[in-house]
Order: structure tokens, then C-alpha cells, then sequence
């Protein structure tokens, strides 16, 4: 018989990012980490920080060891759903436009600014 296997989205990782419940993405696969938490050599504040997104970079920067990828099998629940990764950068990308539309003298501030350095270049260019 065929093993289901569970996929999370990054919605579903961010409702577990506390002390008493804590999940992490790491290399494509969901970990529930919550028992883990007070036994972390780097304390439990580094997952923590690490909870609600793919945090595969902050564990390879740790240079965790062998020994620490095999204990984390022992937490694994599932697999990370790589296509809610695309919704997410999209919603990101409208927040960030609606934000640029909704101040718009940031357009003329960073005008000003330019000119001001294309004007100072060429002042010091004729000296």
C-alpha cells in the first residue's frame, strides 16, 4: 500500500511559529520541530526566527552536521508545496506596488535626488 505524503503550503507553515507549536521548511520538506525546541544546541530563539517561510539558507549557513540532518527526519510531516511559493512573491509584489502608488511624492523624492547627483558629478567634473 502507497504512502500518502502531506504537503504545506507556506500559509500553513506560518500558523505554527510559537513555542508550543512550531514548524520549519527545510530542502523542500516540512518539519514539525515543536519537541526539538528545548534541546537545540543554537536555542530555541534561532528556529523560531527561522518559522513561516523556507528557511533552507539559514540551516546551510549554520553548517549543520550529518548527525543534525538525520535527527531531523525524526520531525519530518510532509512536503513543502513549491507552488504556493509563487502566490506568495506575487502577493508581495502587489503589496509593494500598491504601497508606491499610495505615496506619490516618492517618485519626485527620488527625482530630486538624482538630478541632485547628475548636477554634483558634472559641478566637480568642470573643476
Amino acid at each position: 500500500m502507497p504512502t500518502l505524503t502531506n504537503f504545506y503550503t507556506i500559509q500553513d507553515a506560518s500558523h505554527h511559529k510559537t513555542e508550543d507549536d512550531c514548524w520549519i521548511i527545510v530542502d523542500g520538506k516540512v518539519y514539525d520541530v515543536t519537541q526539538y525546541l528545548e534541546d537545540h544546541p543554537g536555542g530555541d530563539d534561532v528556529i523560531l526566527a527561522a518559522t513561516g517561510r523556507d528557511a533552507t539558507e539559514d540551516f546551510e549557513d549554520a553548517g549543520h552536521s550529518k548527525s543534525a540532518r538525520e535527527l531531523m527526519e525524526k520531525y519530518y510531516i510532509g512536503e513543502f508545496d513549491t507552488s504556493s511559493t509563487i502566490s506568495t512573491k506575487k502577493g508581495y509584489y502587489e503589496k509593494f506596488t500598491t504601497q508606491l502608488k499610495n505615496k506619490p511624492y516618492m517618485g519626485f523624492s527620488v527625482a530630486v535626488v538624482g538630478i541632485s547627483v547628475v548636477v554634483g558629478f558634472l559641478y566637480l567634473r568642470k573643476k
